[in-house]
This record gives structure tokens, C-alpha cells and sequence, in this order.
């Protein structure tokens, strides 16, 4: 039975250090850089509050990236406020300590993984936004007769970095801790949030905490509420100021069949709806303003289960800038009853960088489907395509085959199981039939010169609803 490892002698010495709070304290004004994490990783995980307070007030670094920590330990109220009120007690100092390094929290918990462990001298260094900078070599200040003082530079904001996820009524405590910090030192606190998932909270405390954040820190947004597709355009004073955005992802815009628009508005604005002046015009309350809102290129567009007009799906072909789109995902938008047209001249205009497309469930008929071939064919960067719950023919999948076979890059499609195997309406799977049809591809994709490429059928289960892939070779039953 092997031992269990001996404390290190550098553990010991925290440990005793850190029972005399005011020893600890003391200690911070000699204390080597690198013995900052260990000690800081000790008093938060002992939960000693005052020597935590004067460790952020003290730390070396430019970066302190407490949520990494507190991925690793489950954070204690008391300790997470007391890494605040030391950042707060800073910020109150109308004359920066000398020692002042502290640029950046960050309690992104997937942010700095590595830091708590690799905190010696050789290695730390690979964290250059973790290094204390370089002090530089001081002048002294000449007199000048008749010259006033220069007036101080403003004193440089503290930046919190934070990812949100927004599906209560209310913040949970830590969140709601750190929002009253942020407006208590306004313009000394900024935060920041890279990643924002906004679910079931009312509106108005959305947009409460949106004035808050520094919308232009926002790259990945994804909204997934029962709001009714117009609902955005309260939403867009907010969009327009992510100047960042990279990634955004809408889901289940839609509202109940029963709310009036009255009712509606009220739960945009927290209140009920002000009459306007007969010479007002009303604002814009559709998916129309979407593209408007939009200052930089997207790479990432994901609008799923949501209720599309043909309006909408003709605008955002039309005006969405689509010079960097590199995913576009449309599952469970219906387009049954849709022209063709605005589908196609959305793919067409980002054919040059498209990487992966999604038209999953989107009730895409044959004569449709035909109709976008062409623009599919100039897709030159697409590497996966999936159009999986769509009613298409063994025709249709072949000649789908026949314009993308040049697409060198196209390494993986997911298509419906064609209505030829199926045996009924009831939509009952033959899978000997279904063999066969896929087989034919199989054949084809070999014939063409390309029989790395992999073609999977998906069709959801009878019995689960999941979606199964079919493999006649042999034939693979995989339920994912």
C-alpha cells in the first residue's frame, strides 16, 4: 500500500501564516511574487476573509483569475465577497498604491486553467497576461518656472470578466453581489462578459443588467425565450452595442397564441404600453432590424425553432453582412410554404466562407430543395452539411450528390432517409429498401471519385423520437 505524499514544507509554512491573520497581512508587503497562489489558494479555500481582502489589494499580477479557482473549490459567499470588497476597497483609494498590478478579474471558469498549479518563476512566465510588468526606470521631475502641475491621468477601470447566464427570475447572490459593486464604482468597474445565455427572465431585469455590462466586451449570444420573433426589436438598442459579436444563436422566439399585443408590450417593458403622439412613428418590432442592428460580420448564425415569415428569411438574405459566416443553422424553421429564393440567395452570398449548414426539420420539399442545388454547388469552404427531416427523393439526393461532389472540402452530409424506403404514410422505415438507396450513393460517391466522403441517413426513432443513423454496410443502429 503506497504512503500518501508528505505536506510540502511550502504548504506547512501558508498554513501556519495563515492563523495569525495579522502576521499574514503584514507578511504581503515582502512576499515573493510567486508564493501569491499558494497562499491566495490556501486562505480561499480556509475561508480567512480579511487576509483574502488584503491579498487582492496586494496582488502582483495584472490578472487574477478567481474563477478557475472557484471551479476547483466550491466558493463560499463570504469568501467570493471578500475578494470583491478587497477589489472595492482599491478602487476607493483616490491615490493607487505603488504596488497596484491588478488590471483584470476574471471569474470565467473555464478561463486560466492552469494558473493555481503552475505558479513557480520557470513556468509562470508563459502567462504573459498574468506577469506583473516590468518596472520601469524613474526620472526625476524637472522644474519649470511658470508651468503648472500636470493635471493626474484618470485613474485606469478594473475589468471584471464574467460569462452570464441569465434563466432566473432574479441573479443568483454572487451575480447580484457583483452587480452592486459594479454600480457603486461606476466607471472604475467595468464589466465584462464574453459569453451571455439569456433564458427565462423577465425583460426589464434583462435590460436592467445589460446597462450595466460593457456590451462591446459580448461575442456569444444566444437567446432562448418564449418572446415572439418582434420581441427583439426591444432587444435592439442592447445588439447594436455589441460591436464584437461573433456568435449568435435564437431559439424559440415566439410568444403564446393567447398574449395580446398590449399584453405582449407590457412584458417588453416592465409596464403597461404609452400611448403615442399621432406624429410618432412606432418603433420597429420585427426580425426585420435584426441585420440593422448588426455593426460587424457574424460567424456564427443559429436561428432555430423559431417562427420565420418570408419577409424575415427575404430581409436577412438581403442585408445580414455575411463576409466571415462560416455557420448558418436554420433547424426547425419552417420553410414549406416559403419561395425558395431568399434560402438561395442567403447561401449564395455566403458561399466563399460557409463551413457548415443546418436545415434539419425544416419541411424543405423536393422542388425547393432543387432550386438551392446550384447555390450549394458554389459552397467552396463547406466541410458539413445536415438537412436531416426533410421529405426528399432518392432523385433529388442524387442529384445533390452530383453538384457537390466537387467540393473538396465536403467531408460529412447527413440527409434524410428518402421517401422511397419508407412503406406507408404512416412513415414506417423500410430498412432493407433504405440499404439499397444508400448503397446506390455509396456506389456513386465511388464512380465520382470521392468515397472518403461520408453520407449518413438520420430519421428520427418510431419509439424515442431520437434521431438514429442508418449504415447499411453493415447497418448501424445508433441512437444518439
Amino acid at each position: 500500500m503506497s504512503m500518501p505524499a508528505p505536506p510540502r514544507l511550502l504548504d506547512l509554512a501558508g498554513q501556519s501564516l495563515l492563523r495569525d491573520q495579522a502576521s499574514a497581512i503584514a507578511a504581503l508587503e515582502v512576499l515573493p511574487m510567486e508564493l501569491f497562489p499558494p497562499l491566495f489558494t490556501a486562505a480561499f479555500a480556509g475561508r480567512h476573509s480579511e487576509t483574502l481582502k488584503a491579498m487582492v489589494q496586494a496582488w502582483p499580477f495584472p490578472c487574477l483569475p478567481l474563477g478557475a479557482l472557484m471551479k476547483e473549490q466550491q466558493p463560499h459567499q463570504e469568501t467570493f465577497q471578500a475578494a470583491l470588497d478587497g477589489l472595492d476597497v482599491l478602487l476607493a483609494q483616490e491615490v493607487r498604491p505603488s504596488r497596484w498590478k491588478l488590471q483584470v478579474l476574471d471569474l470565467r471558469k473555464n478561463a486560466h486553467q492552469d494558473f493555481w498549479t503552475v505558479w513557480s518563476g520557470t513556468r509562470a512566465s508563459m502567462y504573459s497576461l498574468l506577469e506583473p510588468e516590468v518596472a520601469q526606470p524613474t526620472r526625476k521631475k524637472q522644474k519649470v518656472d511658470g508651468c503648472r502641475p500636470r493635471p493626474k491621468p484618470p485613474l485606469a477601470p478594473v475589468e471584471v470578466l464574467i460569462d452570464l447566464c441569465l434563466k432566473e427570475s432574479t441573479p443568483d447572490e454572487s451575480v447580484a453581489y457583483l452587480i452592486q459593486k459594479v454600480k457603486q464604482r461606476k466607471g472604475l468597474l467595468h464589466l465584462c462578459c464574453k459569453k451571455l445565455k439569456i433564458f427565462a427572465m423577465p425583460m426589464q431585469n434583462i435590460r436592467k443588467i445589460l446597462n450595466i455590462v460593457q456590451l462591446d466586451s459580448i461575442q456569444d449570444l444566444e437567446v432562448n425565450c418564449t418572446w415572439k420573433l418582434s420581441t427583439l426589436g426591444k432587444f435592439a438598442p442592447h445588439l447594436g452595442q455589441m460591436a464584437n459579436l461573433r456568435r449568435l444563436l435564437l431559439s424559440h422566439i415566439h410568444m403564446s397564441s393567447h398574449s395580446t399585443p398590449a399584453k405582449e408590450e407590457q412584458c417588453i417593458m416592465g409596464h403597461p404600453p404609452v400611448p403615442l403622439p399621432a406624429t410618432s412613428t412606432p418603433p420597429e418590432l420585427t426580425a426585420l432590424s435584426l441585420p440593422r442592428c448588426l455593426k460587424t460580420p457574424l460567424e456564427t448564425l443559429s436561428i432555430t425553432n423559431c417562427l420565420l415569415s418570408e419577409s424575415d428569411l427575404t430581409h436577412l438574405s438581403q442585408h445580414l453582412n455575411v463576409s466571415q459566416l462560416k455557420d448558418l443553422g436554420l433547424s426547425g424553421v419552417s420553410l414549406t410554404n416559403m419561395s425558395p429564393e431568399p434560402l438561395q440567395v442567403l447561401i449564395e452570398r455566403a458561399s466563399a466562407t460557409l463551413q457548415d449548414l443546418d436545415l434539419d426539420e425544416c419541411g424543405i420539399m423536393d422542388s425547393q430543395f432543387t432550386d438551392i442545388l446550384p447555390a450549394l454547388g458554389r459552397c467552396s469552404q463547406l466541410t458539413t452539411f445536415s438537412f436531416c427531416g426533410n421529405p426528399i427523393s432518392m432523385a433529388v439526393l442524387e442529384n445533390l450528390l452530383r453538384h457537390t461532389i466537387g467540393l473538396s472540402n465536403l467531408s460529412h452530409v447527413l440527409y434524410p432517409a428518402p421517401l422511397e424506403s419508407y412503406e406507408d404514410v404512416r412513415g414506417t422505415l423500410h430498412l432493407g429498401r433504405l440499404a439499397q438507396l444508400h448503397a446506390r450513393l455509396k456506389q456513386m460517391l465511388q464512380e465520382l471519385g470521392r468515397p472518403g466522403m461520408v453520407w449518413f441517413s438520420a430519421n428520427p426513432c418510431p419509439h424515442c423520437g431520437d434521431r438514429t443513423f442508418y449504415d447499411p454496410e453493415p447497418i448501424l443502429y445508433v441512437t444518439l
